[in-house]
């Protein structure tokens, strides 16, 4: 049985997130706590068996709690959850440890079936590897996800590499697929899992 530890200072999304992982099959204890402090506590009286940090924009509360944790516990599987649009939240909380990035702006039912897989398949931690390894970008698409990563718009990366907007879109969607990505926050996330982003 699975336990589930959940980080947000939002109440009504800590309600959300709780109703929806209680749904997941052979999740047996959810709990949630408000901040870094709280889930360090709850989280050393019960080890929990994957820990939900929320994110949120420009709070770098979700990333030090993060951060935090997986200096007390290196064993800690984190996923953070929210600041869609903020790759570089996103890729903050990913070098700060987290395993991976959920997208909640799916239904409920697909978050639920997608977390039931994501607890199935983090037992093993998952070691970053070389961009030699799995994954191959052209120097553009590594200049466009650099950019992403830094949080700049198609339109800032396209004036700076001396690119034409649908441009940088193209070597987008090329690297989205090369990376296996919906979205740029995860993206960016997949670049420094990768080694891709340094």
């Amino acid at each position: 049985m699975t336990a589930i530890l959940i980080c947000d200072s939002r109440g009504r999304v800590r309600e959300a997130v709780s109703r929806a992982m209680s749904a997941v099959p052979g999740v047996d204890h959810v709990d949630c706590v408000a901040e870094a402090e709280g889930l360090l506590a709850k989280y050393s009286r019960r080890r929990a068996d994957l820990v939900l940090v929320g994110l949120e924009r420009a709070a770098p509360s979700g990333v030090e709690a993060v951060r935090r944790l997986v200096k007390a516990d290196f064993r800690a599987n984190i996923l953070v959850f929210g600041a869609a649009n903020d790759p570089v939240v996103v890729a903050n909380a990913i070098i700060g440890g987290a395993r991976g990035y959920l997208r909640w702006n799916t239904s409920w039912p697909e978050v639920v079936s997608a977390l039931a897989d994501t607890l199935n398949s983090i037992a093993v931690p998952v070691p970053r590897q070389p961009s030699s390894i799995g994954v191959q970008l052209t120097s553009r698409e590594l200049q466009v996800l650099t950019g992403m990563s830094q949080g700049k718009r198609n339109g800032e990366i396209g004036r700076e590499l001396h690119l034409a907007e649908d441009t940088v879109k193209t070597h987008a969607q090329r690297l989205f697929r090369k990376l296996g990505a919906q979205d740029r926050a995860q993206a960016v996330a997949h670049g420094f899992r990768r080694g891709v982003l340094l």
